[in-house]
């Protein structure tokens, strides 16, 4: 991603960890599709999750980009949750269409 930089790690049990620094822009849209798409539809862990924890803003396009992800991992079986976000971020990935039960750890 342009701005942003990423960290992905698989832990032990096999989570592909997902763990973005900075701002989401429309910059890193399309290499952010990109690499959920890949991670869901090719590398397929049983769990995908992606730390929000050092994350400052997310716009319009990557929350949307963010919902999809979770509704193409239902339909991949990957198990994907958005994790240690901001309250005020929560609400907007559940406006997004992030369902409540994906969202884990809200600060």
């Amino acid at each position: 991603m342009t701005a942003t930089t990423v960290d992905v790690n698989t832990s032990p049990d096999g989570t592909l960890v997902i763990h973005p620094h900075g701002a989401l822009d429309a910059a890193d849209a399309i290499e952010l599709r990109r690499a959920l798409v890949e991670a869901i539809r090719h590398t397929r862990p049983s769990r995908l999750v992606m730390n929000l924890s050092d994350v400052q803003d997310v716009d319009p396009i990557n929350l949307g980009t963010l919902a999809a992800a979770c509704h193409l991992g239902d339909d991949h079986q990957v198990a994907v949750f958005l994790d240690h976000s901001s309250a005020p971020l929560a609400d907007q990935l559940t406006a997004a269409g992030v369902p409540r039960h994906r969202l884990r750890h809200v600060t």
